[in-house]
């Protein structure tokens, strides 16, 4: 049977397509759908209730579905338009990307164009929440820490998600204004001679006014800061809410027994006209200046979210995909490996992968930190979440998902953010102390106020022991490491360096020692083969090129790939060995057919009892003593040639050794190449000292030996064959073009591969770690200051006093204060 209906909502082809698409998708249905007019044409082979094609349509978008008369007119009742219905874990974004890389976090309409969001499909994880001052919290939602009562951030910064919580919280504000201030102002108004408002009706009066305005502030809009207080006693949790809390809450409470019975009172907390002096002005302001606290720390806090999100609004969330010579855009989860991909001029680069076909200019500043773009062409890999120039190319899918270089960085920045840096245990230890002291300050001012102070002696006291409890907020100290570690992750990954926690980067500021490999880090780790020599007369160059080739198929040494290009080069054709044995730190050893081959530096001929003629001993060592790399080529246990791999010594090397060494850092490399290579390099680099012929073994002991000698180490190596080593080392940091980094077994890994993004970790941690140290002078120092001054310190010599609200301000002040100190992280020079 057919049938022919009205659908509402679509306003574009791509609506139409995703109607057909998902009427498509019901048991028995074959639908058409037309845009104009808006119809659905379906043949269905049993009947379908209108109500199920409502519900099929309604889980994918805002689309109603109804039926039209038998004269064709649209009259009938359309059927009840159903919210659409929100994918758990999902963001959202506009299809015709009107607010650019936008997300939502509910499905509904764009609010540009007005087109159904469609669901992200990068991402798809449930929300996580967590709390800045303790990154160990996590929670599936939002709400309060329940260490310290902070407002919980996104672990993955959503900038809708924040924007939530700001508006929240603005909102909030504006209400809580609204209300104190004619508090305030009835207050105040006391200090006006003959004042107006007493000729309207008395103070009692007044009073029960500000009874009637603060309890909205009380019990709605600041609320939750006495339900973070409570939560604190309970868990014994101190923190600032248990002090603002108290403070804010005793006033409060004093101020409602004054009205209610004010008998109970003696007369030192009397007025001169016979009531009670009542708190409420500095019971709201106060919560009301805290409020304006959390809205800026709000606000500023997304600021340092910035890097991860530029990095998450890095990923496209489509692609052309090429299938039997036809392009169709799909969704970023719909690619698999292998597939071939057509990135267009101007456009993101959708997965990691390879060049197939063409080349281009890419511009991988964002991950690599390098502002020149690179010219890449057939063979050469590319990034996800780079730019493409101004041609097309095409491209093979390698890694895709969470294997990309970007959902890595991505990883690690969000990791490291949350991660603690040894220098907090102090900062976490004082704040366990902090407040019951604090407290039983307040208690020790209230006391010496009340028998030393001048009449009112009991005012004076509460007061001033209030004044106590809101200054000395310890929010800012606990604020101090994380967030300067949240900039500095940031900023790192901006310039291609990846922090794994905030230890690696309080570590590298106290490094003395870098242990730095020489393939792929000290040189270009793209070897090349100058020349293949046999000195046998039963096998020719071609035939140990041949079998050099098809030893090195099997294996992923940088410098397997330089023979297997040069065999290519020289079209020569190779067979598959058998029984491939990779002997690490040697060379490699299989069988050919009847022939035993082995390919590798001396120690591997020693093992194989493989002789080395004198004459070819001769011209290895003149090659090797001009830095180049050799290896010998045994077939049955006997020495026939060898093969001279040359790989450049990158050009910024020599500049980033030296500027490491000038900051006191002695630069030693460990290779397992042999020794005439290791000494000509390192006499070209200047360095502080090499070892050759390093197995990863010995690499790992002579570590070991420095950190018993009190060196704090760092190794830089290719992050595979080093794990041990890098694992071993005060940091370990890898290189790489970042495609192959290993971020298990280094603290710090280096996108693009360069010595200068070690001077430029140095140059980082010195800076976060300096950042941190401030912080650190301004909580501490701002309360022990602050204190004193609050309990009225000042007093007997210049007859000043704080005012509970003016500590509230300057209290909410000092944590924003600490936030933008990290922030300025974002500027330095590294």
């Amino acid at each position: 049977m057919k049938q022919t209906y009205i659908v509402d909502g679509m306003s574009c082809n791509g609506c139409r397509t995703k109607v057909e698409n998902t009427l498509n998708t019901i048991e028995g249905v074959k639908a058409e759908v037309t845009l104009n007019p808006p119809q659905a044409n379906i043949e269905m082979e049993e009947s379908i209730s209108l109500t199920h094609l409502q519900d099929v349509l309604s889980a994918k978008g805002n689309y109603t579905i109804r039926t039209m008369s038998c004269c064709g007119n649209n009259n009938q009742a359309a059927a009840p338009k159903k919210p659409a219905v929100a994918i758990k874990g999902a963001t959202y974004y506009c299809p015709m990307h009107c607010e650019g890389d936008k997300t939502y976090i509910k499905p509904g309409d764009c609010p540009v164009c007005g087109m159904d969001l469609v669901p992200s499909t990068t991402v798809n994880k449930q929300a996580k929440y967590t709390c800045p001052m303790h990154p160990e919290v996590i929670k599936d939602q939002l709400g309060d820490c329940p260490i310290c009562g902070m407002d919980l951030v996104p672990m993955e910064p959503e900038a809708d998600e924040e924007d939530i919580t700001l508006k929240k919280l603005i909102r909030k504000l504006k209400i809580s204004v609204a209300f104190t201030l004619p508090i305030f102002i009835i207050a105040m108004s006391e200090m006006i001679p003959n004042n107006p408002l007493y000729q309207i009706m008395d103070l009692n009066y007044w009073n029960w006014v500000q009874f009637a305005l603060s309890i909205p502030v009380v019990f709605y809009t600041c609320w939750l800061f006495f339900e973070r207080a409570w939560r604190s006693i309970l868990s014994w949790n101190l923190n600032m809410f248990t002090l603002i809390g108290i403070g804010a809450g005793v006033a409060w409470l004093f101020s409602v027994f004054a009205l209610l019975v004010p008998d109970i009172f003696p007369d030192q907390f009397k007025t001169h006209l016979g009531t009670v002096y009542v708190y409420f002005e500095a019971a709201t302001v106060i919560l009301t200046l805290v409020l304006l606290g959390q809205v800026l720390e709000a606000r500023a806090h997304g600021k340092t979210n910035s890097a991860i999100k530029e990095l998450l609004k890095l990923a496209p969330n489509k692609a052309i995909k090429i299938t039997d010579g036809k392009e169709q855009e799909v969704a970023i989860d719909a690619i698999l490996k292998g597939d071939l991909l057509r990135v267009k001029p101007g456009e993101k680069i959708p997965v990691d992968g390879t060049i197939h076909e063409g080349e281009s200019t890419i511009d991988e500043a964002m991950i690599s930190g390098e502002p020149i773009p690179v010219t890449k062409k057939v063979g050469d890999k590319v990034i996800a979440g780079t730019i493409n120039g101004n041609k097309s190319f095409i491209m093979r899918t390698d890694k895709i998902g969470s294997e990309t270089l970007l959902a890595q960085i991505i990883q690690m920045v969000e990791t490291a953010s949350r991660s603690k840096a040894p220098i907090q245990k102090m900062a976490d230890k004082i704040s366990g102390y902090f407040v019951p002291i604090v407290v039983m300050v307040s208690v020790v001012t209230f006391i010496v106020w009340a028998i030393y102070g001048p009449n009112p002696a009991y005012v004076y006291a509460m007061v001033n022991a209030l004044a106590v409890l809101i200054i000395a907020c310890p929010c800012a100290l606990g604020l101090a490491t994380p967030m300067a570690v949240m900039v500095g992750v940031g900023k790192g990954a901006k310039n291609g360096i990846l922090i794994k926690n905030a230890e690696a980067l309080e570590k590298m500021n106290k490094i003395d020692v870098l242990i730095i490999d020489k393939t792929g880090t000290i040189t270009e780790g793209k070897p090349s083969v100058e020349e293949i020599k046999s000195h046998s007369q039963e096998y020719t160059e071609n035939d140990l090129t041949a079998q050099i080739a098809a030893l090195n198929a099997q294996s992923e040494h940088p410098l397997a790939q330089a023979t297997l290009n040069y065999a290519k080069e020289k079209n020569i054709d190779f067979k598959a060995v058998q029984k491939f044995e990779a002997i690490t730190g040697k060379g490699v050893i299989g069988d050919l057919e009847q022939l035993q081959l082995a390919l590798g530096n001396q120690s591997l001929m020693e093992q194989i009892d493989a002789e080395i003629p004198q004459d070819i001993s001769k011209e290895v060592n003149t090659a090797q003593q001009k830095g180049k790399t050799v290896s010998y080529m045994a077939i049955n246990k006997k020495v026939v040639g060898y093969v001279v791999i040359s790989d450049k010594i990158k050009t910024t090397s020599k500049a980033a050794i030296q500027q490491l060494q000038k900051e006191g850092i002695k630069v030693m490399m460990f290779t397992g190449d042999n020794e005439a290579t290791a000494k000509a390099v390192s006499e070209t680099l200047n360095l502080d000292g090499y070892k050759a012929q390093m197995l990863p073994q010995h690499k790992l002991e002579e570590i070991k030996i420095l950190q018993a000698e009190g060196k704090k180490v760092a190794m830089a190596g290719d992050g595979i064959n080093d794990a041990p080593a890098l694992s071993q080392a005060d940091i370990g940091i890898a290189m790489g073009t970042g495609t192959d980094v290993a971020i298990e077994s280094a603290a710090i890994t280096l996108v693009k591969g360069d010595l200068n993004g070690i001077a430029k970790a140095k140059s980082l941690s010195h800076h976060v770690m300096r950042n941190i140290k401030e912080n650190l002078v301004f909580a501490l120092g701002y309360n022990i200051i602050g204190i004193p001054i609050a309990a009225g310190a000042l007093y007997p010599v210049f007859g000043m006093l704080l005012s509970p609200m003016i500590a509230a301000l300057a209290m909410s002040f000092s944590s924003v204060s600490v936030i933008a100190n990290s922030l300025r992280l974002k500027n330095a020079k590294i």
